[in-house]
């Protein structure tokens, strides 16, 4: 049997590693899989919830908002990259300035 605290320690290390990574890359394709990793140490910090026999509705309708808000990230995401290379024909992040109005 896996302790609590191992999955929660085990969490928040892939959500460091994540957040590491999506301050560190140079492109879109890495910061979406560092956004991912992140998704992912949430889904991993939600496991312990679901043992508490009093917390298993809620942790279930918390885990479906999370997967419906880490799908609807991942396909807006996808859908900015795809229009960033169509545009610029590069998805380096050094090309997109703030706000987006020098593309």
């Amino acid at each position: 049997m896996i302790d609590v605290a191992v999955v929660l320690i085990t969490s928040v290390l892939v959500l460091m590693v994540g957040y590491t990574m999506a301050i560190s890359s140079k492109d879109l394709i890495r910061l979406l899989i560092s956004l991912e990793m992140m998704f992912g140490a949430v889904f991993l910090a939600l496991i312990p919830l679901f043992s508490i026999k009093s917390l298993i509705s809620e942790s279930f309708m918390l885990a479906v908002i999370t997967v419906f808000t880490s799908s609807s990230e991942l396909l807006i995401l996808i859908g900015a990259i795809v229009k960033l290379d169509r545009i610029k024909k590069d998805i380096s992040v050094d090309s997109i300035s703030v706000g987006g109005d020098t593309l």
